[in-house]
């Protein structure tokens, strides 16, 4: 079972794991990571065998500043301006992927762009400390919900791995926003951590949306998903259903549910974000087979919150 180790003791035992090419895992403010050294193919492999990743979802390289991001990438105008102002913090930029930066290919999947972001707290001390970037999905089994604590990280992969280290409650308790600029147009291709509003009010421009395949981490059309079927947008709880609510107005049958928690009574978006994936974990345990999901606003942070729930209630795609 994986050793927890709280942030100010786990720096040196972390090191030794990674350049040892085994995995960690890392609080960062969006979710757990599963780190690795990102330019070391076995460490690299490890994380997809953890995990049970598909090859072909690519994975976010982690950095510790712009002159690593620099080696690692190019960065147009637009994007450079996008991480002066969101670096470090939830922010992911799709950039075109410099030939000699010795990430290895498995952490693109055979793109011919690479997903950076720079994280803040102890993630980046860790890269700092390393030299080189991390490699760092979130911290669970492939397609399932993301781990937002040490403990739901060591429920999930402790028989797999050897350290998490616990850095509390994760602040954000999404996935960062992936943003990919394109002919000086930015596309949105994750809402995460920071919301369109935000971006598009430093980028003086409005985003568009949507993809072709996978053109970033994140991408599967199911993915974050509990065991318990998902029924989204409800105005009627049946018996035997959990209730993920969300605001002081009940769907009709809440007191049916045989669990419930609500995301935030007082409807605050930012503290609904932060809770999804704990509540979504702990109504999974409760034995129902299905979760129902009372409607969530789309406008700023909602916007990634119903997507990581469309996703959790989307048919199972085929774990490789």
């Amino acid at each position: 079972m994986a050793e927890i180790l709280a942030v100010g003791e786990a720096l040196e035992q972390a090191l030794a794991l990674l350049e040892g090419g085994d995995v960690v895992a890392i609080p960062t403010e969006t979710v757990y990571g599963l780190a690795g050294d990102a330019t070391n193919g076995v460490a690299v492999a490890r994380i997809f065998e953890v995990k049970g990743r598909p090859r072909f979802n690519p994975l976010i390289a982690h950095v510790a500043d712009r002159a690593m991001a620099d080696r690692i990438a190019s960065f147009d105008p637009l994007s450079a301006k996008l991480a002066e102002a969101f670096w470090p913090g939830p922010l992911t930029l799709v950039l075109p992927h410099s030939a000699d930066s010795g990430i290895h290919p498995l952490v693109t999947a055979g793109l011919d762009t690479i997903a950076l972001r720079m994280p803040r707290g102890f993630g980046g001390q860790l890269i700092a400390r390393l030299g080189r970037p991390l490699a760092a999905p979130s911290a669970n089994s492939s397609g399932r919900i993301s781990g937002t604590t040490a403990g739901a990280v060591a429920a999930d992969l402790g028989d797999r791995i050897r350290l998490v280290v616990d850095g509390g409650a994760t602040p954000v308790g999404l996935e960062s926003t992936i943003l990919k600029v394109e002919h000086g147009k930015l596309r949105l291709l994750r809402p995460g951590g920071i919301g369109a509003g935000e971006i598009e009010a430093v980028a003086g421009a409005k985003l568009s949306r949507g993809a072709s395949g996978i053109e970033a981490p994140g991408m599967l059309a199911s993915h974050y998903a509990p065991g318990a079927a998902m029924r989204l947008n409800v105005e009627n709880v049946a018996k035997g259903e959990a209730l993920l609510a969300f605001g002081g107005n009940r769907a009709e049958g809440w007191e049916h549910a045989v669990a419930l928690r609500n995301l935030s009574e007082v409807g605050d978006l930012r503290e609904a974000a932060s809770n999804l994936f704990a509540y979504m974990q702990a109504l999974d345990r409760s034995g129902a087979v299905t979760i129902a999901v009372e409607p969530v606003p789309f406008e700023g942070l909602g916007e990634a919150i119903n997507d990581r729930l469309a996703r959790a209630a989307a048919p199972r795609d085929k774990i490789a």
